[in-house]
């Protein structure tokens, strides 16, 4: 049977998979959202980011009011037996995740739910993380988009979810990010940045990315 662990890129989806490995494949899901996400925007990063630890990433273009049965049908596809998924108070995404195995016929493995968000930041820093700010909605957080956050920095990052009222793992979506070193990384990737897009919703990096072999 087959492990997938949902992957943005990020780093809650990458320590949930830490947390629940090996796992066999990740899992990028592409929705149609009301505005732009900085994951989808920046798939190329995410991809090098995968191959960076070694692991398949499959990526699955979902389409508009399909999105359930589409992705039951991926996982059936691939006979995945486990879902691995980073979610950590958000009730209705894990009520769809529950939902969406329940439907699969596979089970969920949820290693952050229910613990502290400002000590799982504090574990991934701990454990030499670094990741990239590609996107910040709250005003003071957008001060950090395109910023590298690692042991150097962190406290001013936080100092600035605080000021933001924002949760500073971001699990309400205040923020988002594309992990650049971790335990998992195998090899080093670049990401070079080309933009930031002001929006009235937000603040979005673009970025591309490449393995130095010179």
């Amino acid at each position: 049977m087959v492990k997938l662990s949902m992957f943005s890129g990020g780093k809650d989806g990458l320590r949930a998979a830490q947390l629940e490995w090996p796992v066999d494949a990740f899992l990028f899901l592409i929705y149609e959202f009301p505005e732009p996400s900085p994951h989808i925007v920046n798939l190329q990063s995410t991809i090098a980011s995968a191959s960076a630890i070694g692991v398949p990433i499959i990526v699955k273009r979902l389409h508009k009011g399909k999105e359930f049965n589409e992705t039951v049908e991926l996982l059936k596809k691939f006979n995945v037996d486990t879902l691995v998924a980073g979610d950590v108070y958000v009730e209705d995404h894990l009520k769809y995740m529950e939902k969406l195995v329940n439907e699969a016929g596979a089970k969920l493995k949820e290693p952050l739910w229910g613990l502290d968000t400002l000590e799982i930041l504090m574990k991934d820093i701990n454990d030499n993380y670094s990741f990239k700010v590609l996107g910040a909605r709250p005003k003071k957080l957008r001060e950090s988009v395109g910023k590298i956050i690692d042991k150097s920095n962190v406290d001013w990052f936080i100092n600035l979810a605080k000021e933001d009222n924002a949760d500073p793992l971001g699990e309400n979506g205040e923020y988002h990010t594309i992990v650049l070193n971790s335990p998992l990384h195998k090899e080093n990737f670049k990401i070079v940045d080309i933009s930031i897009k002001e929006l009235e919703c937000c603040r979005i990096l673009l970025t591309s990315s490449y393995f130095n072999q010179l």
